[in-house]
């Protein structure tokens, strides 16, 4: 019978080497401007708005990624992930009163965990049931659970505070270095933190064995059945993890606002926003919920102000990006990081440029027809003059709508001319990176 030990002489000797695996600079590096960011940021937008609006971002972000899980890892659509986001919020809001109330010593920075757990417990409560089936059967059960949370709302109103919801004081307890978590900029940095954690526990969740096994069971069930894995399970527990991060960020939402209302917070409505921004964001890709989360802030707080009919223009903006852009807007910037990696991108700045300009054109020929008729459909009583992009506007004069539709109709026209120079130019740039990929496969 053979030896298999080695001795330590052999051991020692020229042939024994150790191997280390190379530092991926650019993951690092990523990771630092991304924790830089988040401590910049405030520091450069400075009013309370801004601050606010960067607090939104961050737990939304968080939520984001959550659904990701679900709808780009595990390839589930929910319609109801607002449930666990919601019930989060309620669960933590309730703990900060009760800690308020010295009957519970938690303290403020764990409440969003309390949050998380809120979260994972009705996920492992609901979602056994929900995973049972897949596809279209399975958002049509999320869909039912969520309007069936949603109208218990109003049922349980100890529970949900009824239509003015459950409200609270984050301010309690003692403070800690003289951080009270009164000023909203001591809450960003705490939700900042949490934003951060989250980001990164997410992320090496992909690279787990679940986050890997749930990948496959999102593009081949059957196979994966085949080797033996329960794809019932995997579901499950990758819709336990979703549910828990998504509870995190709803505890950190209750800390922010300070209130959580009813039906509002676990609603269809609500569901349906993260769907659409994890969408447009781009589900394919780790960053593009991240992308989402911002966009969800940007539309929901500034876009609602500048219009009325904002969510007409989100809806466009969702088939414009259904139509052209699957992927979301992380898939046009790894295509055009790739163009640029050849050294193709420099040319087509030009088209860029054109297809930028005529968009714009068209887009304001449409936004002044869709403005006109709000105005004329809901201020009717202040007149027929308005205020559009700081001009005034006689919304009842017939030269306004056919101003408006001749820069319309002039904007698609050249947008249309551009766009298939563009194209030309973008899949000649393609045959080129292929050739140079296929000549260095070659050598």
């Amino acid at each position: 019978m053979t030896q298999s030990t080695t001795s330590p002489e052999r051991a020692a000797g020229p042939t024994a080497y150790y191997r280390f695996r190379p530092l991926n600079i650019g993951r690092y590096l990523v990771w630092s401007l991304f924790a830089v960011a988040l401590i910049v940021l405030p520091m450069l937008f400075t009013s309370s708005l801004a601050v606010t609006m960067l607090s939104q971002m961050g737990y939304a972000i968080i939520i984001c990624l959550s659904y990701n899980i679900l709808l780009g890892q595990g390839g589930m659509l929910s319609f109801g992930h607002a449930v666990y986001t919601g019930l989060g919020s309620f669960i933590a809001i309730h703990a900060m009163n009760l800690a308020a109330d010295g009957k519970l010593p938690i303290p403020l920075v764990l409440i969003p965990l309390v949050g998380g757990l809120a979260g994972m417990f009705f996920a492992v409560l609901l979602g056994f049931v929900t995973t049972k089936k897949s596809g279209t059967t399975f958002a049509m059960i999320t869909l039912g659970i969520g309007e069936l949370v949603a109208s218990m709302a109003l049922m349980f109103p100890e529970f949900f505070g009824g239509e003015g919801g459950v409200t609270t004081n984050r301010v309690y307890g003692q403070s800690v270095f003289g951080i009270t978590f009164g000023p909203a900029i001591q809450v960003y940095y705490l939700i900042a933190v949490y934003c951060f954690v989250c980001t990164a526990a997410m992320f090496a969740f992909t690279a787990t064995p679940l986050g890997r096994i749930l990948n496959a069971v999102r593009d081949n069930p059957e196979r994966v059945e085949f080797i033996g894995y329960n794809t019932q399970r995997v579901r499950y527990f990758a819709f336990i993890v979703a549910g828990f991060f998504a509870g995190i960020g709803g505890g950190l939402a209750a800390i922010n606002f300070e209130i959580v209302t009813g039906a509002d917070s676990v609603n269809m409505v609500r569901s349906g926003g993260y769907l659409l921004f994890t969408f447009l964001g781009g589900a394919t890709f780790f960053f593009g919920p991240i992308i989402g989360g911002v966009l969800l802030v940007l539309a929901s707080v500034l876009l609602s102000e500048l219009s009325k009919a904002w969510l007409l223009y989100l809806g466009l903006v969702f088939l414009f990006m259904v139509m052209y852009a699957p992927g979301g807007v992380a898939s046009l910037i790894m295509m055009n990081l790739r163009v640029a990696k050849y050294g193709k991108l420099r040319p087509l700045l030009p088209a860029y440029l054109a297809l930028g300009g005529t968009a714009l054109v068209a887009l304001f020929g449409a936004a002044a027809m869709v403005e006109m008729l709000y105005h004329l459909q809901l201020n009717a009583a202040l007149g027929p003059e308005m205020e559009f992009l700081g001009a005034t506007v006689n919304a009842a004069k017939l030269s306004s709508w056919f101003g408006a539709g001749f820069v319309l109709v002039t904007g698609l026209s050249l947008f249309e001319l551009c766009r298939r120079q563009f194209v030309e130019q973008w899949g000649q740039a393609q045959e080129e990176i292929e050739h140079e990929i296929k000549r260095g496969e070659a050598l």
